[in-house]
This record gives C-alpha cells, structure tokens and sequence, in this order.
C-alpha cells in the first residue's frame, strides 16, 4: 500500500489501523540533539484525543504515546524515531451489520474496488483515528522549527464555519479557542453552535465545518519552487486530513471575485525591512514564502456516519439500506483543528530543512 508517507527532509510515515492493536509512525530527518521526551508530544495528542466533550465521539482513547527509538537521554539522536499509540477502546461488534455493505460518503467501495479487501471496523486505514499519528510527527516538527530558526513560530487553528454558520470576524479572539469546545474564535458564535450541534446531535446527523490555520513569524524564503511550492505542499497536506474537501490559501476562492487593485498586497519599506499592507496572497508568493502570517483554511464535509438510513449496495451487488451505528463526530471539523495545525508545522520543518541544506541557515 504506497501512500504512507509524507514529506522530504522531514519525512514520517504513519501505521495501523482503527480498530488494530495500535498505530504509530516513524519520523526520519530529524536533527541530532534537540530536546524531546513524550510529553513534548502529549499535550498535543491530548487536544485531538476524542470523548472530550457531547460534540464529539465518545470513543475513550487516552493516546498515551510512547517514543520507541530515535532519542537517547532525552535529545533526539538523528536516526528514525518510532512513535506508538496503543488502541484502548474499540468496539468492532459496533460494526458487524454492516460488514458486508459499503457506507455511502465513507472509504468502504473504493477500497472494495481498489485492494478487494476492507477492514469494515470503524474503517481501518481510512479511519481518523490515523490523524493521531499526523499530530504526534507534528509535536516533533514544532521543536524542529524552534530549534533550527532564531525567532518563534506561532502556529494556531480555528473552527471559523460550521454548517452555513459562520464566525463575525470582528469578534475574533484567539483565546477564546481553548474556551470552548469548538476551537471557535467568537464566543459568540460558539455559544450559538452548542445548541444547533445538540439537535443534529440527537438527531443522529452531522454537519460539516471550515477550519483556518495561522502560522506566525515563518521566515520569508521557504518554498521549492516550481512543482514543491510552499502553498503546493500545503494544499496537499491539508487534502490528505480524512473528510477534508476543499483548500484555500490567504484570499482563496474570495480572490476570484476581486480587482487587480483589491488583490495586490502592497509594499512598503519600515526601517531596514519590507512590510505588506495586505495579506490576500496567505503569506505566499510564487511558492515562497514572503515573510507574513501563512494562512490556509480547508473545508470538512460532514461525517457518513449517520443514523437516517441511507440507500447502498452490499458487496454481492444487491440493493440495500444501511444505518451507521457506533460512536461518531456530529462534526468531525471539531477534532480537525489540531490536525490541520499539525499539517502545516510538518510542511514548515520540511520545507525549513529543504532551505537550510539548499541555502544554509536562514533568519526570521
């Protein structure tokens, strides 16, 4: 099965399945003697885990990893680092009714199609319970980033959208992200998204959400072009997140709509060094990037998994109904948020070891 790995300098490669014994991955192009124990990496895992809140699986994961290789008195050593996560809380027997009919918006048919084989248990490779493994390789990108640069790398992410509810962005605050449980900006908002999630909720439905990343204080520089673009990568690192439809970088999709005039982000000089007055372009310009906040957003459907019973196929070809019963995401947007902001630190650290072995060290 190739597909499994992503990256170039900073490189890992995730493994297992849903509902299997664990998963894990294994980083390779890691400096030699950066600081790194497992609680680098927990607090992260910590922020995706599932069954922290009613808006979210009731699956029990604790996602306790554990650093099996790579790291020896506490400092990475420049070889592979092997990282485990046991699995916990499966429920297979969840998934027995329909071991033989492929879920309408999940990965069951192609996979029937592809290999002739599925794991029907929550999925197995094509389940979000791989998206731990992406955060855990993004702890180790984060310490990547604040080893080699000079100067900090912020790198935060936000619920902006779910469903046809979208945030004020006057009432933007990004502490308010860790006052909620959706990762939401504006209090506001947030507080109008508890009851609309409640009813879809109970309904046994789901909706789908937009979730923005900022990353602060990239160094401008970064980016291969032409076919390995900073916002190339990007774009494949955030479409490659499970139920994630759509990418935007800066301006995106908006951008089609505005004059030459609207869309230019104007300079100007500040002291010893270029400043933009604007930011349509998501801090990136022919590939590279040019100094300011990188700025994605990607768009999530909603999760299959649903109680209304939908019309399907089984794998004899025969015409059926299928109810998803189990534990699942009203909005699986919600627990995409670390994941998104782990994407982009691992695409940072690739691309910020790519420009140091090309270019050599490079200042914030």
């Amino acid at each position: 099965m190739a597909g499994n790995s992503f990256g170039e300098a900073f490189r890992f490669t995730t493994w297992g399945e849903s509902h299997g014994p664990a998963i894990g991955c294994v980083v390779d192009g890691v400096p030699p003697r950066i600081p790194l124990e497992a609680a680098d990496l927990q607090g992260w895992l910590d922020a995706r885990k599932p069954g922290q809140s009613r808006f979210t699986t009731q699956r029990r994961e604790p996602d306790q990893v554990k650093i099996l290789s790579g790291v020896f008195e506490g400092m990475t050593t420049g070889t592979p680092i092997s990282l485990l996560i046991e699995n916990q809380d499966q429920r297979s027997k969840d998934y027995g009714d329909i071991a033989d009919k492929f879920r309408p918006g999940h990965a069951d048919y192609t996979y029937w199609q592809k290999y002739g084989i599925r794991d029907y248990r929550g999925g197995g490779r094509s389940s979000a319970r791989e998206t731990a493994m992406r955060v855990a390789a993004g702890g180790i990108a984060r310490k990547v980033l604040g080893h080699v640069l000079p100067l900090p790398v912020s790198i935060r992410g936000a619920l902006v959208q779910m469903g046809p509810h979208k945030i004020d962005r006057a009432n933007w605050d990004w502490a308010e992200t860790t006052e909620n449980p959706f990762w939401c900006p504006d209090s506001v908002a947030a507080k109008d998204w508890e009851g609309y999630l409640d009813g879809l909720r109970k309904a046994g439905s789901s909706i789908g959400a937009v979730i923005e990343v900022v990353a602060a204080g990239v160094p401008a520089g970064l980016g291969e072009p032409v076919y390995d673009k900073l916002d190339a990568d990007l774009a494949k690192a955030m479409m490659s997140i499970n139920a994630v439809k759509a990418v935007e970088i800066g301006a995106g999709l908006e951008a089609a709509a505005l004059s030459g005039e609207e869309n230019a982000d104007e300079m100007r000089k500040e002291g010893n060094r270029v400043v933009f007055t604007s930011n349509k372009a998501g801090g990136v310009l022919g590939g590279i990037s040019s100094g300011q906040d990188v700025v994605v957003r990607f768009a999530v459907k909603p999760t299959s998994s649903i109680l209304t019973p939908r019309k399907t196929v089984d794998r004899h070809g025969q015409e059926t109904e299928i109810v998803t019963k189990g534990r699942h995401d009203p909005c699986v947007g919600i627990r995409a948020v670390p994941v998104g902001e782990a994407m982009m630190a691992i695409v940072l650290a690739d691309h910020l070891l790519r420009q140091r072995a090309l270019c050599g060290n490079i200042e914030n």
